[in-house]
């Protein structure tokens, strides 16, 4: 199984738009890649909730069967066009993909 784990923190104001306002247009962005691919077995959008130490905004945590099934989601026109419309909001992107069967 691999683990899919992404943070974004999100400029103050973007698109004509604060910050809180982009974040929301990013999880439904974000939520129409949910089962886009076969071999999606988890996948869940959480934004940063007040009241809540944070030093992100928004996060994706996915898993997927195997490396071909998050291969077809990242290379999939539905996320393509996510990722190009999330970009101009975001201040950073940090990432990580595990492979759970390596250990």
């Amino acid at each position: 199984m691999i683990k899919h784990i992404v943070f974004w923190k999100f400029k103050a104001h973007a698109e004509g738009a604060d910050r809180q306002t982009n974040v929301l247009k990013a999880r439904r962005l974000l939520d129409r890649c949910a089962d886009i691919v076969p071999g999606t077995l988890r996948y869940e959008v959480l934004a940063r909730q007040s009241g809540w130490d944070a030093t992100v905004d928004l996060m994706l945590y996915a898993e997927f069967s195997d490396a071909r099934a998050l291969e077809a989601y990242q290379q999939h026109p539905t996320h393509l066009e996510v990722k190009r419309l999330m970009g101009p909001l975001r201040e950073a992107r940090d990432g990580l993909d595990c492979d759970t069967n390596l250990g």
